[in-house]
């Protein structure tokens, strides 16, 4: 594969809502900036979340106005509803809001009626009204959650899925995030939905959100490697995937970790922009953020050089 891949570092949003005691602002703030130094060209930097609901966010806009921006880079920001995309907007306007934002569908109607008190008509109703507000003046990226399996529901239905992902791009999003919310995925799973995205709804390219619950989330970023998927998130130490107070899996949860993802793409072959040494600052940055070890193999081991003899891996 000659394109280069795209890993969006998701630590400073889907990371930090699973915390009991979140960084300051200028500590996410500095983060933030060695995700960008380090190269990655995707940054999820924070939610417009009611602050009630997700108090991990309640800084949004301070953390916007402080953050510094580097060329090439897109920021996004999570937006739950209408009054989150007009915080948005009101950023953008004062001079240091974000270039891309996320809206939420989800792929059940028993998760949309716990998680986003509505019904998934009434959802997509909102998220039309969302995207009609914000359309041509961020990146739309739309988000599908329980899009491999529900707590509630069991098996989603693939082609639900990929009606939802035309949907969006029919309202102008152009980057699709699978959400592998419960970690129930299977690499066999995987490579027949992003068969099907990728075949079936062209306008919009799928990022594979694959948490890792279960211990499978790396095979499953794999799995979507093979059939041609070029977008992933991950999260340094592998931490998030939830906010606290939601319990999927006995309360097990955590995104796939970036260090062992870029790692792995690393001794693969592939181009994926991102300075290893560079990676593992921000990894040890992130630790020291949190001050407790996180859930990378990598931050233990250390990268492997790209040349290192096989006999010395042998």
């Amino acid at each position: 594969m000659t394109e280069r891949l795209t890993i969006c570092e998701c630590f400073a949003r889907d990371g930090l809502q699973h915390e009991d005691h979140v960084p300051d602002t200028m500590t996410k703030a500095a983060l933030i900036d060695l995700f960008a130094a380090a190269g990655f060209a995707r940054i999820e930097a924070t939610s417009y979340s009611h602050p009630k609901q997700v108090p991990a966010f309640a800084d949004a806009g301070d953390l916007l106005r402080h953050m510094p921006r580097r060329a090439g880079v897109w920021y996004k920001a999570t937006c739950p509803n209408l009054r989150a995309v007009e915080r948005a907007l009101a950023d953008q306007a004062a001079g240091y809001g974000v270039n891309e934002i996320s809206l939420l569908v989800s792929a059940t109607e028993s998760h949309t009626a716990r998680n986003l008190h509505s019904t998934r008509a009434e959802q997509w109703a909102h998220v039309a009204q969302m995207s009609g507000l914000a359309r041509g003046k961020f990146r739309l990226v739309g988000v599908i959650s329980m899009a491999l399996g529900c707590p509630f529901e069991g098996e989603v239905d693939p082609g639900r899925v990929v009606e939802d992902a035309a949907r969006f791009a029919d309202l102008g999003a152009s980057l699709l995030t699978v959400g592998d919310t419960i970690g129930s995925a299977s690499p066999g799973r995987v490579r027949h939905l992003f068969s099907r995205l990728l075949a079936e709804v062209p306008a919009i390219t799928p990022v594979a959100h694959f948490h890792d619950t279960r211990g499978a989330g790396i095979a499953n970023c794999l799995a979507a490697l093979e059939v041609g998927c070029c977008n992933f998130d991950s999260a340094m130490g592998g931490i998030g995937g939830h906010p606290r107070q939601i319990a999927y899996g006995q309360g097990e949860t955590g995104n796939v970790a970036t260090e062992d993802l870029v790692s792995l793409l690393d001794r693969e072959g592939l181009f994926h922009g991102i300075d290893l040494d560079r990676m593992m600052e921000a990894s040890r940055a992130c630790e020291a953020a949190l001050g407790r070890k996180l859930n990378s193999k990598v931050a233990r081991a250390g990268h492997l050089p790209r040349n290192l003899p096989q006999t010395e891996i042998a």
